[in-house]
């Protein structure tokens, strides 16, 4: 097994060294001069970059001072956000690529045919022997490098410019979306009932608690009635990102905040985040139920804590419940849809895709995931997605953007 795990890494690893070739090739060697400053400095970016992703894994790995981990996250994360859609940038610009080498060479012909203006920086035949030669032009870049250094250029500018975008976008903290969402069996004393969903905040080595902090001011600006946090808090241990957590101590809501652990939960220490949550005053559903006024409210782990013997028991949580009232259960991942149709659940709310993140990171998800993002019906259970208000890996988000969604539930007697 560690042979295969072994091959698998360098099959990965070469691929990476692949396509950071290629993209050096195009945006750094083909419009450059050999020994140049300007190719020298680029080099150095391309080799800084990786260099620095892979020192943050090996840290992260390793268990090296947080602070590290804080140091290197950021350059080296947003340096993949970078070389993701400079590669993508490319791709597209080598359909392109020809068609501008055609037309210029018209061009060229075209001016070769009408006759070419004298270059002023040679000196004429009718000049007088006493006037100074001028110093020559710099070479013209060929064709072949002017298109280079065109299509580079344009690549290097939608990237940074879509990163940078992306990474504000995050880092301004996540907008607030308003979903109306009927339930057959809600009685009419539970209509407009309020649940502030949040998932995959990813409190970490880049969002901090300054970003927790936006988080729950947002939310309490909603002024639910409940509060659900529905999976993936934080990637790191409760040594390293208690502080950043603390700002949830803050969470206001009538009828309280509801926690259900994600799979990075059990990436960082699950059980020792369940008790400290539990400190902030959220309430930790680990495969339990509880009554909210006209409908259960339920929460089962992730199914990553099946391999610590701590996965999503539905029996548990849902399997002795009167079925004549509504029930909303908290699920980290879409995929748990199916045990909820076969307990009678009414509404999962879930995070975990992240929308995708980045796009076309949701093309990805569609392949693992019954629904991305958004409000979707199986049979009469109905399941909400929510794009999460975080990132994970790079602070980036593109045609994917952060959310906290307040789900107000409708009741059909109303």
């Amino acid at each position: 097994m560690v042979i295969v795990y072994t091959l698998v890494i360098l099959a990965a690893l070469a691929v990476l060294g692949a396509l950071h070739w290629y993209v050096w090739r195009r945006v750094v060697r083909d419009t450059t001069a050999r020994r140049s400053v300007a190719r020298r400095t680029a080099s150095t970016v391309f080799w800084a970059g990786p260099l620095l992703l892979v020192a943050y894994v090996v840290a992260r790995a390793t268990g090296a001072p947080f602070r590290l981990e804080q140091i290197l996250a950021w350059p080296g994360y947003l340096w993949l956000a970078v070389f993701l859609y400079l590669l993508l940038a490319l791709l597209v610009g080598e359909a392109v690529r020809p068609l501008l080498l055609r037309r210029l060479a018209r061009r060229d012909a075209g001016t070769a045919d009408g006759g070419e203006p004298d270059d002023p920086s040679v000196p004429s035949e009718t000049a007088t022997k006493a006037e100074p030669a001028r110093t020559p032009a710099p070479a013209r870049p060929s064709r072949r490098q002017f298109v280079s250094r065109v299509v580079a250029g344009t690549a290097v500018a939608a990237a940074v410019g879509t990163v940078g975008h992306g990474t504000y976008g995050v880092l301004r903290g996540p907008g607030v979306k308003r979903l109306t969402v009927p339930l057959a069996k809600l009685p009419r004393s539970a209509h407009g009932f309020r649940i502030a969903v949040v998932s995959d905040i990813h409190l970490g080595p880049i969002l901090g608690r300054g970003f927790a902090q936006k988080v729950v001011d947002t939310i309490n600006a909603t002024q639910p009635h409940l509060i659900a946090v529905v999976g993936d808090l934080v990637d790191g241990s409760v040594q390293d990102l208690g502080p950043a957590a603390a700002p949830l101590a803050q969470l206001q809501a009538r009828h309280g905040t509801f926690f259900v652990t994600g799979n990075h939960e059990y990436i960082s220490g699950a059980a020792q985040w369940v008790e400290e949550v539990r400190e902030l005053g959220l309430h930790p559903l680990e495969n339990a139920r509880t009554e909210m006024p006209g409908f259960d409210l339920a929460g089962v782990n992730d199914l990553a804590g099946e391999g610590e013997g701590e996965g999503p028991d539905y029996a548990k949580a849902l399997g002795d419940r009167d079925r004549s009232r509504a029930a909303v259960l908290l699920a980290h991942q879409p995929v748990q849809i199916h045990e909820a149709i076969t307990h009678g659940v009414d509404l999962q709310l879930s995070g975990h895709t992240h929308g995708g993140q980045l796009w076309p990171g949701s093309l990805v998800a569609e392949l693992a995931n019954p629904t991305v993002a958004g409000l979707d019906r199986y049979g009469d259970t109905q399941l909400y997605v929510s794009r999460g208000a975080g990132a994970w890996g790079p602070p980036t988000r593109v045609g994917a953007p952060a959310d906290i969604t307040v789900v107000e539930l409708a009741s059909l007697q109303a």
